[in-house]
């Protein structure tokens, strides 16, 4: 029998325990919340203005000002990709991704939106790029950008690092930070060569001069500056005009800045860079690669390219990816002493679904290495090597490569 002493001891041990549980509960819950609020991702999907198309049209514009998360914060991704009026991807097979690319700049306040000015491209006396830290002089000045791989290429910037973006310490007086962002579409649907307008293949568009007017060299066959704004590449007989209206879809997430967050730098290389030769970094941003002499076994035709460049500043390596065209095989950074800092490789879609067309480029295999473990020195030499099949010829490549640096 128990007695009632005994009772009242039992619940008033019970009574604390309960405490001691509901004081626990609340506490985990707390800290939850805590790292929830520190770790927390924002994330908002934009769209561009719309981009008219027909069978075979060409469009090239660049958009000032884009919507972009505002503040002192920390970029985590950047995705993008074309749909339709009704939210729908579209597929490569019908709207090809040249490239896109993303740019910060400062313009001053108080002045009205800036156009592009083909003379003085983003040169102006109202308006400041705030490029990367790549070494290119006058190109590849964007902090974000890819293209017919962007829907299967991972953009995702790994814990605790961050692109650090609207620091208002940084703007110049009398600026305010704002962004541009660079999109090339070309619609192949009932083109003669799907690939061959992919490729901007000169003969195709039906154009012997560039968007200025000047003439291109004899030896220039294909390549951006055939496929420019408002060019038509050539169409079968009979394909009907239909138009129709797409957007690009651009998804940034970001989390709010703090000192937990470790800034990174944003370093591309070319692989047409001239710096070994020149010690200037003048970066040609597209070659051709010849198709193999015949008799060689297909296994064999590849084409591999050098560059080698130094880098200005030290640090770690958290990220790595190349971007190249049709054709690429893979990309491989490499340090002075001959060390993998990264490899990137293509990947190929086999089907007919969007991000899964079948004898295109879908997507690049990343690095993420593990934080301390790839360094780099200061002027330190590295080499850049880009790959294709040379099976068949390719006309304006490229060999670009991304990574994010730590600095020590």
């Amino acid at each position: 029998m128990v007695k009632l002493s005994e009772t009242m001891s039992l619940g008033a041990q019970g009574f604390v325990f309960l405490l001691a549980i509901v004081l626990l509960t609340i506490c985990a819950q707390n800290s939850q919340a805590r790292v929830t609020h520190e770790n927390r991702v924002k994330s908002k999907v934009y769209l561009t203005p719309k981009i008219p198309q027909h069978p075979g049209s060409v469009s090239n514009k660049t958009y000032y000002n884009i919507e972009f998360p505002k503040g002192h914060i920390a970029i985590k991704s950047f995705n993008a990709e074309f749909v339709d009026e009704e939210g729908n991807p579209i597929s490569l097979q019908e709207t090809y991704l040249h490239h896109w690319a993303v740019v910060r700049y400062y313009q001053r306040k108080g002045n009205k939106e800036p156009k592009y000015n083909s003379n003085l491209g983003l040169h102006q006396s109202d308006l400041v790029v705030a490029r990367n830290a790549g070494v290119c002089n006058g190109g590849l000045s964007q902090f974000f950008g890819l293209g017919s791989e962007t829907r299967k290429t991972d953009t995702h910037v790994p814990d605790p690092y961050g692109i650090e973006v609207g620091n208002p310490l940084e703007a110049p007086a009398g600026y305010e930070e704002k962004w541009m962002l660079n999109v090339h579409a070309i619609d192949t649907r009932g083109a003669v060569d799907a690939m061959g307008c992919a490729e901007c293949r000169c003969s195709l568009y039906n154009v012997t001069e560039d968007k200025d007017g000047q003439p291109f060299k004899p030896n220039y066959v294909g390549g951006f500056f055939c496929c420019y704004d408002g060019t038509q590449c050539k169409v079968k007989n009979g394909v009907k005009s239909v138009k129709r209206n797409i957007y690009m879809k651009y998804t940034v997430e970001w989390v709010d800045w703090s000192d937990s967050i470790v800034p990174v730098k944003i370093y591309i290389f070319d692989v047409t860079d001239s710096w070994q030769h020149t010690r200037v970094h003048d970066c040609l941003l597209e070659y051709d690669v010849e198709q193999c002499a015949t008799g060689v076994a297909t296994k064999e035709c590849k084409s591999a390219r050098r560059s080698h460049t130094s880098i200005p500043s030290s640090g770690d390596v958290v990220y790595g990816v190349a971007h190249l065209h049709n054709g690429g095989i893979g990309s491989v950074l490499y340090g002075e002493d001959g060390r993998v800092i990264c490899s990137s490789r293509a990947i190929y879609g086999e089907g007919n679904e969007a991000g899964d067309e079948a004898g295109y480029m879908v997507g690049m295999t990343t690095c993420y290495p593990k934080p301390g473990s790839i360094k780099i020195a200061k002027g330190e030499v590295l080499t850049l090597e880009s790959n294709y099949s040379s099976e068949k010829s390719h006309i304006g490549v490229t060999g670009f490569f991304y990574i994010l640096v730590a600095e020590s």
